[in-house]
């Protein structure tokens, strides 16, 4: 078993390569983080809870010789919902079109049967290169982690998956990042950059900001709404009759959740929670986009939209 750490050799080669890697795992496995941490700046949204990410959001890191665009996929999970089995498919669309897969697996967490479902799946891809990147390395001491390298080695090995590098990474601590981007990029096709230097990502801004908004409303929320709040930007419009230093953009959005009775728990004793997650997201919303805001927040109910096909694609799915 051969695992990754940092070596001070340069590759030889000047040849320069350009190409899709996906990060796979359960749920919370810390893919959304460690895209972030890639990308040196948030372009993923993150949360503490389960199955936040629902768009494929692509980072785009540049380096001199490569460039590595990462796709971020929701976790692949037991689907409950026609929301859930629409994004597990959106996760094996993905799988058969990049170029290196990163298996995300938590170092605090032992393997279960989640890991196993999605390690019998990827045994089944035979040509991609899989990379078992072992995530909140932080987390633990060194004998856990050694124990958890050991027990995804035997996985591979008894899957019939040969590991093309397996990578202990803390992204919240900034441990071995650089590195695992170094393991990736031999693995892209060589070509030249599919993007502009300079470009982050290729999410539209309009989608950032729903997401930016949504990360703000779950925080905080009780444990049935998370999957229950879908964001949607109806507008986004520079404030007409402004100076030219001093422009507005006027962002309209609505917040739906499937059941009247949850709008009590978004909204919050007299409006304040609503107000706090429009605080929260403008400011992130203003970093992103590099202009001030005026955001304007209304919750609206979409009854049982996880499980309306109508509704779903209303939403985006």
């Amino acid at each position: 078993m051969s695992v990754a750490t940092q070596s001070s050799e340069e590759p030889a080669e000047a040849v320069h390569r350009a190409g899709f890697a996906c990060f796979v795992g359960r749920p919370n496995a810390g893919k959304s983080t460690l895209t972030n941490a890639l990308v040196g700046q948030k372009v993923a949204i993150t949360s503490n809870r389960p199955q936040t990410t629902r768009h494929t959001v692509r980072g785009i890191v540049h380096r001199p010789e490569a460039q590595l665009i990462l796709v971020d996929t929701p976790g692949l999970h037991k689907p409950r919902t026609l929301l859930g089995e629409r994004l597990n498919d959106v996760v094996r669309a993905t799988w058969a079109e990049v170029d290196v897969i990163g298996f995300c697996l938590p170092a605090d967490q032992k393997l279960g049967p989640g890991d196993r479902f999605i390690a019998k799946e990827l045994a089944g891809i035979k040509r991609t290169p899989k990379v078992a990147i072992v995530t909140k390395t932080d987390l633990v001491d060194s004998k856990a982690l050694a124990e958890q390298l050991i027990a995804i080695d035997q996985l591979g090995r008894e899957l019939g998956i040969t590991w093309a590098e397996i990578v202990p990474v803390s992204a919240t601590a900034g441990q071995q990042v650089d590195l695992l981007a170094d393991l990736l990029i031999p693995l892209l096709p060589e070509g030249p950059a599919l993007y502009p230097e300079g470009d982050l990502t290729d999410e539209p801004e309009q989608v950032m900001v729903a997401e930016l908004i949504r990360e703000a409303a779950l925080e905080g929320v009780r444990d049935e709404l998370p999957h229950s709040i879908a964001v949607v930007v109806e507008e986004m419009l520079p404030r007409e009759d402004r100076a030219a230093d001093k422009p507005l953009l006027d962002i309209h959005a609505n917040v739906f959740i499937e059941r009247p009775s949850q709008k009590g728990i978004i909204i919050g004793p007299k409006g304040k929670r609503l107000k706090d997650v429009g605080i929260k997201s403008r400011k992130q919303i203003e970093a992103l986009l590099g202009t001030p805001v005026f955001l304007d927040l209304h919750v609206k109910v979409a009854k049982d939209w996880q499980r309306d096909p109508k509704q779903l694609r209303r939403l985006g799915f």
